[in-house]
């Protein structure tokens, strides 16, 4: 039990450390917690992290904060806590991912209206478009390929777990490309593709 309430504890400073470093919302969120929590800290596998992303999008309410707290719950889970436990794991990685932005701008709020016409406020944020823009497209590559680093080589592979066969790389590019051309509704696209997924497996 102690293990466990050391667990939740590293899970909140954890999930407080992305919720301070990270920039441009829900999706550019994806990157820093995979990194810590399955590269860094090992707490759950790749292809779980996979799952918990496609179901925080398909939940109701902000992905971060959806992913934070099935990922939360489920890194209890992996460390054979009951769901009670599991669930205050859920809790903390929730209560930590927002607490910096509360935080923040509980102290910037009243400064606001005086700042945002400033130059300097200006040069912040535009500096920060293509950092988060970068965000996500690490989510994605994380989430699509293995990377692999050592002092003699690097080398990229496809997660298997994720991309299986030729029919889900098809799936991929059919969403793709119609989300690019036709701007479709993010809710019509997921039906759309949970229902090709039914007919092809």
């Amino acid at each position: 039990m102690t293990d466990q309430l050391l667990l939740i504890l590293e899970l909140f400073l954890t999930f407080f450390y992305i919720g301070i470093f990270t920039f441009g919302g829900g999706y550019a969120i994806m990157s820093l917690i995979q990194s810590e929590v399955v590269v860094a800290k090992g707490w759950i596998s790749e292809s779980v992290f996979t799952d918990i992303a496609a179901i925080s999008q398909m939940t109701p309410g902000p992905i971060g904060l959806n992913c934070s707290t099935y990922t939360g719950y489920e890194v209890l889970k992996n460390a054979g806590a009951g769901m009670v436990v599991s669930s205050l794991g859920s809790l903390a990685a929730s209560v930590a991912i927002v607490l910096p932005s509360f935080l923040i701008m509980l102290a910037i709020v009243r400064f606001y209206a005086r700042a945002h016409n400033t130059p300097i406020f200006k040069s912040v944020m535009t500096a920060l478009k293509p950092a988060v823009a970068g965000l996500i497209g690490a989510a994605a590559f994380a989430l699509m390929f293995r990377f692999n680093a050592s002092a003699d080589s690097v080398s990229i592979s496809v997660f298997r777990e994720n991309f299986p066969d030729w029919k889900s790389w098809v799936l991929f590019a059919a969403a793709f490309a119609v989300s690019y051309k036709f701007k479709n509704s993010t809710i019509k696209l997921l039906l759309a593709g949970g229902l090709a997924g039914l007919i092809l497996y």
